[in-house]
């Protein structure tokens, strides 16, 4: 459903990919008072993580990179907090939701995220445990591959992963209005088109298809997925 927008996301993604990271810590106060370091950080944070779209894959390392270069802890934490604002799943949520809900979600999503770095880093601070001494950048850019418990957890996960994937592919009918994959035995709504049936991940999608099944179907190429109707 999203491959066009995540395509878009990797594209930019990768010219940023291209700019040194002086170029990202110079977006960022290092040397100014506390308090105004504190909040341009901290607003500063989530713009560049949506901007660059590093999404959870990469967010943790540049966040750690960025931390090294002197930006605040709370900067770092609103950086982190910012995936569900990247330009890709933003403009999902343009496409499903339209323009005025979509500015919505991102106000509050992003003061949301704004406060939440502010009292975590206010909570750790009080705790004494915000960390005292930063990395240099080499010792994060220049790490090397090993293995240790994260590998572990990677393979046990990739597992899971090929389960699950397996398990969809077994149980799984595609909706031919919105595209998402439906479990055939979640008792979602079904409709029966030319001998099969067709499943979908909810009412309206099947009165949509309904009102015009030969629309969907052609542009389908025929219902993908579909079992067939029981007698």
């Amino acid at each position: 459903m999203l491959w066009k927008e995540i395509t878009a996301g990797f594209v930019i993604a990768g010219f940023i990919a291209l700019l040194p990271m002086d170029f990202f810590n110079g977006l960022f106060l290092t040397d100014a008072p506390a308090p105004l370091r504190l909040v341009e950080n901290v607003l500063v944070g989530p713009i560049v993580a949506a901007l660059s779209f590093v999404c959870s894959v990469g967010n943790v390392p540049l966040a750690a990179v960025l931390w090294s270069g002197g930006i605040s802890f709370s900067g770092v934490l609103a950086f982190i907090y910012a995936d569900l604002i990247i330009v890709p799943i933003v403009i999902a949520y343009r496409k499903y939701y339209g323009g005025r809900v979509t500015v919505r979600l991102v106000a509050v999503m992003f003061a949301t995220m704004v406060v939440a770095a502010l009292l975590v880093d206010g909570l750790f601070t009080l705790l004494g445990l915000v960390p005292e001494t930063r990395p240099s950048i080499q010792s994060i850019t220049q790490r090397g591959i090993a293995w240790n418990y994260t590998t572990v957890l990677n393979i046990l996960f990739l597992a899971v992963a090929a389960a699950l994937v397996t398990l969809t592919l077994r149980r799984g009918a595609k909706d031919p209005v919105c595209g998402m994959t439906v479990d055939r035995h979640a008792g979602k709504p079904t409709s029966v088109f030319q001998g099969k049936t067709v499943y979908f991940c909810g009412p309206g999608c099947k009165a949509k298809f309904d009102a015009a099944p030969e629309r969907y179907y052609s542009r389908r190429s025929g219902v993908p997925d579909a079992g067939t109707a029981a007698p």
